[in-house]
């Protein structure tokens, strides 16, 4: 599928349109590069509403210019959380090849700039999409479960944040309050205690009802729970990072987002550094991982004893753990691809 979609992207750079958007909250900037025949036509920058009446003014916008309604248009933005989203609906609905990318990764990949303002970004954003359009990958369609189910999940993390944020407060507070202040304080936010953990508590009700009446979703999250040190959170998370794993993610691409797969640091006969993993990660994934590989590397006895065995051959606990979080990766997307669940080798062999 991949190939096919570079195929159709280099015959896309003879004759097609490009389209950079930077986006914003309020408005967004779009860049726009036809091209004929291989004949680069002037780039036309416009504004718009980021809102239902300015999509309406950009679809009669983009008819005037003649632009194809379909998969001759690559579109490119970059990732900003919920901003973009009005954007990617559009895409979906008007068959546009839509782009969605790293925000890092494009601004390394221009070089070095100098000056940035909205309609500049564009303009780097629309010329981005022309000469990489034969190495981008076309996002999956915006899904409407996914996002609802992403929302959930977000929800979810923000509330036991501040649950346990307001607690650790006053249990620090208790240490240097009379007990007559520290009553008062536990009284003022008894309320927003409770009130946070009734909405926590339909949060996971709707997440539950989610995954009940939508037969994709509850395949994959069965799958990925028989795996070892994924449990019910984790497997939500992953199938929100993924998008249901509808891109065809490997276990290696993965664990590069996730933050496990250790990366080596060399150059010449001077700088040989140690493997190790990047900084740059999905930090709530990872934290994940980490509990989970920690709790198998105590209970389960394949990892345990996978465990015990490099301690004896000297390894670093971290190493370890980061070594059984890529493996609880590995298996993740082992499972889904062949839509069966996790046998344990060492279940078989005993």
């Amino acid at each position: 599928m991949v190939s096919r979609l570079i195929m159709k992207n280099k015959f896309m750079k003879e004759a097609g349109c490009f389209i950079g958007i930077d986006v914003s909250k309020l408005w967004f900037d779009l860049s726009l590069l036809k091209v004929t025949g291989g004949v680069k036509e002037a780039m036309l920058t416009e504004r718009f509403d980021n809102n239902a009446a300015g999509f309406k003014v950009l679809l009669k916008w983009l008819k005037d210019r003649s632009v194809p309604f379909d998969e001759n248009t690559l579109v490119v933005i970059e990732n900003t959380g919920v901003y973009h989203r009005l954007i990617w609906q559009f895409c979906t609905e008007h068959g546009f090849s839509l782009h969605i990318g790293n925000a890092a990764g494009i601004k390394w990949s221009l070089g070095i700039t100098r000056g940035k303002d909205d309609v500049t970004d564009s303009q780097r954003l629309c010329n981005y999409c022309y000469r990489h359009a034969d190495e981008l990958r076309v996002s999956p369609t915006l899904d409407p479960v996914i996002l609802h189910l992403k929302d959930l999940m977000t929800s979810r993390i923000r509330l036991i944040k501040q649950i346990n944020s307001t607690k650790v407060y006053l249990k620090e507070l208790k240490s240097s309050n009379s007990k007559e202040v520290q009553k008062i304080m536990e009284r003022a936010h008894k309320d927003a205690l409770e009130g946070m953990k009734k909405s926590l508590l339909l949060v996971e009700a709707q997440i539950k009802k989610v995954i009940q009446q939508h037969a994709p979703i509850r395949t994959n999250y069965k799958l990925l729970k028989s795996v070892p040190g994924i449990g019910h959170v984790t497997a939500l998370y992953l199938i929100c990072c993924t998008a249901n794993f509808s891109s065809r993610i490997s276990g290696k691409q993965l664990a590069s987002y996730g933050g496990v797969a250790p990366f080596t640091s060399s150059s010449g006969t001077s700088i040989k550094g140690k493997p190790r993993v990047h900084k740059m990660a999905n930090k709530e994934l990872k934290r994940l991982l980490h509990m989970g590989a920690r709790s198998i590397a105590n209970h389960h006895p394949e990892f345990k004893q996978y465990y015990q065995r490099k301690l004896k051959e000297g390894k670093h606990d971290l190493c370890i753990i980061n070594a059984i979080r890529n493996k609880i990766l590995l298996r993740a997307v082992s499972v889904i691809n062949k839509q069966t669940e996790y046998v344990s080798n060492y279940v078989k062999n005993a």
